[in-house]
């Protein structure tokens, strides 16, 4: 059994190394928040172009063209552009709808066909923004309802910073209540934030783009050719991009959004295989920066994603087949005591750290969230290693049949 104790100890070794890191990130990123500043508002105001990619999103775009035009950001500033991408449900006729009922805003929608759209988030964004005349640009996903201040607090951080190529806003669980794998996002999205977002924006200065929620630097975009239409995690796609040329993104948590989250299993599934997918072929597209002095901006994010989609995964499974196998008396491990004992520590360090994160937020602290995090490490992260070999596996599928990726839909709800 030599062979099986040496696989246990390097998968042991691997998961807390990756744990360790994320709890670095979860505390720097604490003192980041504790830390928090907000840049004021500049005296003058740049134009402001409004994405909203959508497709067959008749059941929450009224809702999130409300919140668009409540901005507290001068109304004469920015316009909004719905790109209504070849939907066959209702959309068209909501969004008429309010334009007619605000005739004085700036409010354009691109109703797009099988022939020029449908093609993608990348590709609608891509057709926004030869429609925008702003020179900032900002990105909102169709179910988004986002505070009114958020807008202007995003902009200011922009226009405050000369080599901020975005900044990115905060994303908050809507419906967190709905059913439990909601509890589970509302705490992950959490923990992403203060994790991914603010302790890596501490120690080494990065941040990834979320997809929604934030604004960009016009000439910057266009410099780098629009979003890339062969990706589906086109935000951390166009956030390596930035990076390399060498402009910095900014994290501000006060600017909020509220976005719907899938509730049911097989919706979580689906879009969750989208972003393993959309990822791995960001990390085979820029992995050659690993090796040359151009890549030094993304360097730490590449082994980053490496460790968490790569390193992690096969870690993960060893633990759990080895785990499985002793269990069931078909191998006997040396060190089976010595495992379970680092994983129940493993266990009380990813609930202390996560719940740290939560602190952060009103109404958040409480012992129902307690035991969602205890449930999220022993069923969550099952479900994440799930799904991440599916993706993987489903990735090396569609490039062996040359099969061609479109526009994948998340289920909405009332």
């Amino acid at each position: 059994m030599y062979v099986v104790d040496t696989l246990l100890i390097i998968s042991v070794i691997s998961i807390w190394l990756v744990l360790l890191i994320n709890i670095i990130l979860v505390f720097a990123g604490y003192i980041g928040y504790l830390r928090g500043h907000q840049a004021p508002l500049p005296s003058k105001l740049p134009f402001v172009s409004i994405l909203v990619p959508a497709h067959n999103e008749g059941i929450v775009i009224v809702k999130t063209i409300e919140a668009l035009l409540r901005f507290d950001y001068p109304a004469d500033k920015y316009e909004i552009i719905v790109i209504n991408d070849n939907s066959s449900d209702n959309s068209a006729e909501l969004l008429q709808k309010i334009q007619q009922g605000n005739p004085n805003r700036l409010l354009k929608v691109i109703n797009t066909d099988k022939v020029n759209g449908g093609k993608g988030k990348s590709n609608a964004l891509n057709i926004g923004l030869k429609a925008a005349k702003g020179s900032v640009i900002a990105v909102y996903d169709a179910d988004n309802t986002p505070e009114k201040s958020a807008l202007k607090i995003l902009v200011s951080e922009l226009v405050a910073d000369s080599q901020a190529g975005a900044v990115i806003g905060k994303f908050r669980t809507r419906n967190k209540n709905a059913s439990w794998l909601t509890r589970f996002i509302n705490v992950e999205t959490l923990s992403f934030q203060w994790l991914s977002q603010s302790g890596r924006k501490v120690l080494f200065n990065l941040c990834t783009i979320p997809g929604t929620n934030y604004v960009i630097r016009r000439d910057l975009i266009e410099k780098i050719g629009g979003w890339d239409v062969k990706a589906l995690a086109e935000d951390t796609e166009v956030s390596f991009r930035v990076y390399r040329m060498n402009y910095h993104i900014n994290f501000q948590p006060k600017a909020v959004t509220w976005e719907q989250e899938p509730q049911t299993f097989d919706v979580w599934f689906h879009q969750r295989t989208r972003w393993v997918k959309g990822n791995i072929y960001v990390i085979l597209k820029n992995l050659k920066f690993l090796f040359i002095k151009e890549g030094r901006p993304i360097r730490f994010d590449l082994l980053y994603f490496l460790a968490i989609y790569f390193l992690l995964m096969v870690s993960l499974l060893i633990s759990d087949t080895t785990f499985i196998l002793s269990v069931s008396g078909l191998v006997h491990i040396d060190i089976s005591g010595f495992s379970n004992l680092l994983w129940l520590f493993a266990m009380i360090l990813f609930v202390v750290s996560t719940f740290i994160t939560i602190t952060t937020e009103k109404g958040e602290m409480t012992f129902s969230n307690l035991m969602v995090i205890v449930l999220m490490y022993v069923v969550y992260s099952q479900m994440w290693l799930l799904v991440a070999c599916y993706g993987l596996i489903v990735y090396i599928w569609e490039k062996v049949s040359h099969k061609k990726t479109g526009w994948y839909k998340t289920t909405r709800y009332k």
